[in-house]
């Protein structure tokens, strides 16, 4: 059998900063994680997203340095539609998100915008604009 993709794995400075985020884009996280060094998410199709404290990874790796110069991923969340991307990065920012790109109409299709989580990892919004068939 071959390898088959489970998991990504972000590395946060704030546990409970972080986690706070991610609930406010809509994932299902327990208020108890906040404590936790590491913490896992079943995602929709079996993939997992995971968060380790800074000091667990050290713990894996003694070598492990916090990465300079830019944001190391980028996840992407659809939404619904045009007013789901524009509602939740206004939600977003208006809590204490850093917003990075304010939802535009994208020329391949989408209405696209971008934040920041607390680690400064992009975190991508968009859907589908209105009748354009684009699959999101």
């Amino acid at each position: 059998m071959a390898p088959r993709f489970n998991f990504i794995g972000i590395v946060v400075a704030d546990m409970a900063d972080s986690l706070s985020f991610y609930r406010r884009v809509g994932l299902d996280i327990p208020a108890e994680a906040d404590q936790e060094p590491h913490v896992e998410v079943a995602l929709p199709g079996g993939v997992r997203l995971g968060f380790d404290t800074e000091d667990v990874i050290r713990s894996i790796d003694r070598t492990w340095t916090r990465p300079s110069g830019g944001h190391q991923i980028a996840l992407a969340f659809a939404c619904d539609d045009s007013a789901e991307v524009d509602s939740t990065y206004a939600a977003l920012v208006a809590v204490g998100a850093v917003g990075h790109t304010e939802p535009w109409d994208a020329f391949w299709g989408q209405r696209y915008s971008v934040l920041l989580d607390p680690d400064g990892n992009h975190v991508e919004l968009y859907a589908a604009l209105e009748g354009d068939g684009t699959e999101t």
